[in-house]
């Protein structure tokens, strides 16, 4: 039967990409480190690695059976973290999954509320790119609790934070969404996203979840965004937007006070529904956990002023 341990060492070859790496990080020999992942595959019937002359990578086996890995470890995290707390012998710890965007906006002010309650308990913080990576994450028990964009047909407990408001970010001299031919005006700092069909738009990598809610938004606007530059780093796009090189739509609440940019609000709004959700029946430390992220979250509060917008 495989063993803990023998997923251990399969999850660190393939993080690492070398077993010499990963031998070194787990504090083992190179030898006893390839004898038990052999002892795994024969467990599971063939070859989970395929070792090539400067690196390993996973064969089709490999690829199924590592996620299965992945979730007992982080399962078995989870069980020595609850008896911790149960024995009172430490806080015990909190496993919290993300997207991108949350853990640069919304989740700060969270967290500083939550370590000064209490600053016993770690917080492990697991970042996803995508919703659907993130929910499946949280189905896999690979986290305690999760806060990103609301789940559907979710079993646990959910708690709805609010509304998320998107905003446009442009360079503070771009002229885009002039009113009447007078530059950086927008009646209310709002702007038809329409107005920006013919511009080359600051997107995101094949991956990230706002890839889909700049391409909705742009479609409910009559156009597909014509991408100039594309980013892996949701905090990137406000950044690359004010250096110039073109229209970004990012969370609002990602923009920090005084951002050197113009931030518009998109008419009509661009918004989505956040919410903490965690799995059924939630320890004590999950539930508490809940409670301050309710009352600290600031979903819909853009952070940024740039000229000639609100933020």
């Amino acid at each position: 039967m495989a063993t803990l341990r023998q997923y251990e060492y399969l999850v660190t070859v393939v993080e690492t990409g070398s077993f010499t790496r990963a031998a070194e990080l787990l504090h083992v020999s190179q030898p006893a480190l390839s004898h038990q992942v052999r002892a795994l595959e024969r467990e599971c019937g063939g070859p989970l690695l395929e070792r090539l002359p400067r690196s390993v990578r996973l064969t089709p086996m490999g690829r199924e059976v590592e996620p299965h890995a992945r979730a007992a470890l982080a399962g078995a995290e989870r069980a020595r973290a609850a008896a911790r707390r149960a024995a009172g012998l430490d806080g015990g710890e909190l496993q919290l999954a993300v997207v991108y965007s949350v853990a640069l906006g919304v989740l700060p002010p969270v967290l500083r509320a939550w370590r000064a309650r209490h600053p016993q308990v770690r917080v492990r913080l697991r970042e996803y790119p995508h919703t659907e990576a993130l929910t499946a994450a949280m189905a896999d028990g690979g986290a305690d609790l999760a806060v990103g964009p609301r789940p559907d047909g979710w079993a646990g407990p959910v708690r709805e934070l609010g509304q998320e408001e998107f905003v446009v970010v442009l360079a503070e001299d771009d002229p885009g969404g002039a009113l009447d031919g007078a530059p950086g005006e927008a009646p209310d700092g709002r702007i038809a996203l329409a107005s920006l069909a013919d511009r080359e738009w600051v997107h995101y990598a094949p991956g990230n979840g706002l890839v889909e809610v700049l391409d909705a938004a742009c479609a409910a606007a009559g156009f597909r965004p014509r991408a100039g530059v594309r980013t892996e780093q949701t905090a990137a796009a406000p950044l690359l937007a004010a250096a110039g090189l073109g229209p970004a739509l990012v969370p609002g609440n990602l923009l920090p006070p005084g951002f050197a940019a113009r931030v518009l609000h998109p008419d009509p709004p661009v918004r989505r529904t956040l919410a903490g959700y965690a799995r059924p029946e939630p320890d004590r430390i999950t539930a508490a956990f809940l409670e301050v992220l309710a009352a600290h979250a600031r979903v819909g509060e853009p952070g940024g002023q740039g000229a000639g917008g609100v933020g």
